[in-house]
C-alpha cells in the first residue's frame, strides 16, 4: 500500500500483485490460497491480488444451490463460500480471481459487480462479441445465453473470488448440472459464438481487469 496526496490530504492506494498461471490449478488449492490471502490482506500483511488461471474439470456450489440442480449424481460437488448456485469450471474456461480491500476503496458492492460486468463485456469486444448484463440475472449474456458467471464474497470489506468466462471449454459438461439455475442449453462460449481460435486471452484479461479494478 502506498500513500498519495490529493487536494492536500493523504490517501491510501493499494498495490496489487498480478498472477497468471499457465497450467491448471486445482480448485481446492486456489480456494485455500485465496482464504490465506484474504486474512493477510485484512491484517495489512499482503498486497491485493488479481489471479488469472484455469481449473481442471470441477463442479462447485455456491451458498444458494439446491441438490435438485445436480443431474448426474456421480459427480463430486465442492461446496464453497461464494455467492450463487452450482457451476462448472473446466479447461478452456478462464477464471479471474481477486482479493480487494474495500476499506481503502469504495465500500460499494454494486459498484464492484458493475466493474466486473463491464470488464467482461469489454473483454468480449476484443472478439467481436456483444455481451450484456441483466439486472435480473447475475452474469454476462450473449443474446439469451450465458457466457460468464460472477460470484463474490465479502468479509470485513475484503472482497474475493471473482468471475469465470467460457473461452473454448467443453460445454457438454454442463449437461451434468443445472448451471446457475439455468437450462444447460443456455450456456455459450467465445468459440461457440465465433468458431475461431481465441488468441491473447491472458494478455487482454490482464490489461482490462488491472485497469478497471482501479475504479473500485
Amino acid at each position: 500500500m502506498t500513500n498519495i496526496r490529493y487536494n492536500g490530504k493523504i490517501q491510501f492506494k493499494m498495490t496489487m500483485q498480478i498472477k497468471i498461471s499457465n497450467g491448471p490449478i486445482s480448485y481446492k488449492y486456489a480456494e485455500n490460497y485465496l482464504e490465506k490471502r484474504v486474512k493477510k490482506v485484512k491484517d495489512g500483511k499482503a498486497d491485493e491480488l488479481l489471479w488469472i488461471l484455469e481449473h481442471p474439470t470441477t463442479f462447485t456450489a455456491g451458498v444458494r444451490y439446491t441438490k435438485d440442480e445436480i443431474l448426474d449424481k456421480k459427480i463430486i460437488i465442492i461446496q464453497t463460500k461464494r455467492g450463487g448456485k452450482i457451476t462448472l469450471h473446466n479447461p478452456g474456461q478462464k477464471i479471474i480471481y481477486f482479493v480487494l480491500n474495500l476499506n481503502y476503496r469504495k465500500k460499494d458492492i454494486r459498484n464492484l459487480v458493475r466493474v466486473i460486468e463491464n470488464s467482461i463485456i469489454e473483454f468480449l469486444k476484443n472478439y467481436n462479441i456483444a455481451g450484456k448484463a441483466d439486472k435480473n440475472k447475475v452474469g454476462i449474456w450473449v443474446k439469451n445465453n450465458k457466457i460468464a458467471a460472477i460470484g463474490i464474497r465479502v468479509t470485513r470489506w475484503v472482497a474475493y473470488y471473482g468471475c469465470s468466462i467460457n473461452i473454448n471449454n467443453n460445454l457438454n459438461e454442463y449437461k451434468k448440472i443445472i448451471p446457475c439455475g439455468l437450462s444447460n442449453k443456455k450456456i455459450t462460449s467465445i468459440f461457440k459464438e465465433k468458431r475461431v481460435k481465441v488468441k491473447e486471452v491472458n494478455k487482454n484479461l490482464k490489461k482490462i481487469f488491472e485497469y478497471n479494478l482501479d475504479k473500485v
